[in-house]
């Protein structure tokens, strides 16, 4: 076996693409970074980019434009504070509080 191939370096050149951060809270809103790769970390999907000074961050992808807007905020319009899955998740979290 040749040990010096690296199985997960890319083949060929790596295209840049930019991408926004998309959540309204984030101190990055609006921003647009060079994106390096997009990949689970704690089972979490997270996007890794480089800031002006080169240094390397990652963001969850769901807070930027790789992902497409949940189609039940894009109906709300911004009329809607949770999602569907949100209120049914917290509904679970305070049964386990109050059996």
């Amino acid at each position: 076996m040749d040990w010096s191939e690296q199985s997960t370096a890319p083949v060929g050149p790596i295209e840049r693409r930019p991408f926004r951060v998309t959540h309204p809270f984030h101190p990055l809103f609006g921003q647009e970074f060079d994106f390096v790769l997009r990949g689970l970390n704690w089972h979490h999907d997270r996007a890794v980019f480089r800031d002006g000074a080169d240094h390397l961050h990652s963001i969850p992808a769901a807070w930027t434009d790789l992902v497409t807007e949940d189609p039940s905020n894009v109906v709300a319009a911004g009329r809607a504070s949770f999602r569907t899955q949100e209120l049914l998740d917290l509904v679970c979290l305070l049964n386990a509080f109050h059996p």
